[in-house]
């Protein structure tokens, strides 16, 4: 199988020897994005609310690129900085997912100047 790159200035260039993403057959999977805007590379937010919406906006955009939607994705992998945060968290992951809601993974773990970390498996179901 062929591996594709998926490449947008809509999300935050790659800071490392990594893809923003990679298609693979059918499917699309993300490397682990955070809060940072795009073009600037700041974090944008103090509160785990804002730094979850714009996570969520850039593997959108990623997704977008590859012609997909946040319907599409079926597996997504979260880090908090703090598991006291879940549930704010989740009021805003929740509003970004049609039902049926993709599985999920979700642990604490020490990142770097940020809240959230998020990266995601979608399905591209036009095959």
């Amino acid at each position: 199988m062929t591996k594709q790159q998926i490449l947008t200035t809509n999300a935050p260039a790659p800071g490392g020897a990594y893809s923003q993403a990679l298609r693979v057959g059918d499917f699309v999977f993300t490397a682990g994005m955070g809060p940072w805007h795009p073009s600037s590379r700041q974090v944008v937010g103090d509160t785990i609310e804002e730094q979850t919406t714009q996570t969520l906006e850039n593997i959108k955009a990623i997704l977008n690129e590859a012609g997909l939607g946040m319907e599409n994705v079926v597996k997504a992998t979260v880090h908090l900085s703090d598991l006291s945060l879940f549930a704010r968290f989740n009021e805003v992951y929740t509003r970004f997912f049609p039902d049926p809601k993709p599985v999920r993974t979700t642990v604490g773990s020490q990142l770097f100047g940020i809240l959230v970390e998020i990266d995601v498996v979608a399905y591209d179901r036009k095959i």
